[in-house]
């Protein structure tokens, strides 16, 4: 065990935060080192003369930032240089006996649907156009001013009016996050996120060492108030939201909602991130949180849960005095710029209107796998959001852990997807698994795994044998 001792002079906020601040200090320096047993709770207490919760919150703050691991019966050590979490991969489908893939949160893509077809045709028209060999080329990082100018009539689809000038032309939504994340935040700074969230955010706030914070939520979403509470306790740099369709929850915030956050980030000169990947699944929707606060607002207007992921194009809209240099300026330095090809293919099917019968297509299927899931899985629905979205949840009896459910899923050939990987806190984990209606690219798959999912719930917990 080392004899570590943090130190706290000089350091301003609570308690618990200072030490867990010294302690990244310390390891950024290499005064700890990876494997480093820290002193038990009840000692570093003693030593710094606080009480044992104080410690206790400390170590719960420098684990979430993923500084630290907890061993129960061994103690705290310092976690050495892991890879950060990762995004659900899909399986590879390659015949019936294949896994099925319900873990995975995508818009369904069967073949012969309308995004394929409307690909090849735009592709078509691309091979005789004069402008293909310019497509070729590089072109500035923010987007080439008609895809830029794309960009802003999809953002008014979501009900924003915006300029050109200040759309960026990013590689999909989660690009799009991590752009803004690189341009707007500095390691160590606070990023609020609801207490379940979107798990690329999870992965993007550790790489860029932020302290993520998780808020209270209720049946609309992030609660105004504990916002608050969290904003009085330290400076907090940004708030990453998914006002309507929120992932997981489906909650849609109502407008009175939206502008009490909305004063709540300009009384404390919070910036926010709004996620707006699912927005148009429902025929109406409130503003856009960004119309409340348009000054320190960045919006990801979706594209990829709408139309079809393989794009990989997506929007970031930034406030219009900042304009998006700066976001180009992340873009430049990572890839150069968006691939123009499919910024292209995009931008025609805006202009010309397939964008918008894609999405009325995603609704029509949405509505229809869902009904099929209802069917299939019966009482086993634990809740639905009140909007058509590509997922479900399920309820777990008494007892039953979402995660060896989710396990003992796998290897009975059907991915689903734990609560735990959307949780930030505060509050317990939810005893649930998510089930994704999207991924599967034909029905007969869906119904598969849905049906191997129900024969999983139904036999109960395997024993632990069989685990082993």
């Amino acid at each position: 065990m080392t004899s570590w001792t943090p130190e706290l002079q000089g350091r301003g906020g609570p308690l618990y935060r200072a030490i867990a601040d010294a302690l990244a200090e310390d390891i950024d320096a290499g005064r700890l080192v990876p494997g480093n047993r820290l002193p038990t709770h009840r000692e570093l207490a003693e030593r710094v003369g606080v009480t044992v919760g104080t410690v206790t919150r400390a170590y719960a703050e420098a684990e979430k930032r993923g500084l630290v691991r907890g061993e129960v019966g061994r103690g705290t050590y310092v976690r050495g240089p892991e890879a950060p979490a990762a995004m659900p991969s899909p399986v590879e489908v390659a015949d019936d006996e294949s896994p099925v893939e319900l873990g995975v949160n995508a818009p369904a893509t069967p073949e012969g649907d309308p995004a394929s077809q409307a690909l090849r045709r735009s592709l078509e028209e691309l091979g005789r156009s004069a402008r293909l060999s310019e497509l070729l080329a590089y072109q500035p990082a923010a987007g080439t001013t008609a895809h830029r100018v794309a960009g802003a009539q999809w953002a008014s689809r979501f009900g924003l009016r915006v300029k050109p000038e200040q759309v960026v032309v990013c590689a999909g939504g989660q690009h799009a996050m991590e752009v803004a994340l690189a341009a707007l935040t500095k390691p160590g700074e606070t990023l609020v996120t609801e207490a379940l969230t979107y798990p690329g955010i999870k992965v993007l706030a550790r790489r860029f060492q932020l302290r993520l914070q998780g808020v209270a939520m209720d049946a609309e979403g992030l609660v105004p108030e504990s916002f608050e509470a969290v904003c009085r306790g330290g400076p907090v740099r940004l708030l990453y939201t998914q006002p309507t369709c929120h992932n997981p929850t489906g909650a849609v915030q109502s407008e009175e909602r939206r502008e009490r956050i909305a004063e709540v980030a300009r009384k404390y000169g919070v910036l926010v991130l709004e996620d707006d990947s699912y927005g148009l699944l429902p025929e109406r929707r409130p503003p856009p949180l960004a119309t409340f606060l348009p000054e320190a607002s960045y919006f990801i207007a979706g594209v990829s849960k709408l139309l079809t992921p393989g794009l990989r194009i997506g929007y970031l809209v930034a406030p219009a005095r900042a304009r998006g240099e700066r976001l180009a300026e992340e873009v430049g330095l990572a890839s150069l710029m968006t691939t123009p090809l499919m910024a292209e293919v995009l931008a025609r099917w805006v202009e010309d209107g397939t964008a918008d019968a894609l999405v009325v297509r995603q609704r029509q299927e949405v509505g229809e796998r869902l009904e099929l899931a209802r069917t299939v899985l019966g009482t086993w629905v634990r809740r639905e959001a009140s909007v058509p979205l590509y997922h479900l949840w399920l309820g777990l009896p008494e007892g039953r852990r979402s995660e060896e459910l989710t396990a003992q899923a796998r290897r009975n050939g059907v991915s689903v997807t734990s609560a735990d990987l959307f949780t930030t806190g505060p509050g317990p984990v939810p005893a649930a698994v998510r089930v994704c209606i999207g991924a599967p690219r034909t029905r007969a798959q869906l119904e598969r795994g849905l049906r191997r999912l129900r024969e999983v719930l139904e036999a109960g917990p395997e024993p632990l044998a069989a685990i082993i």
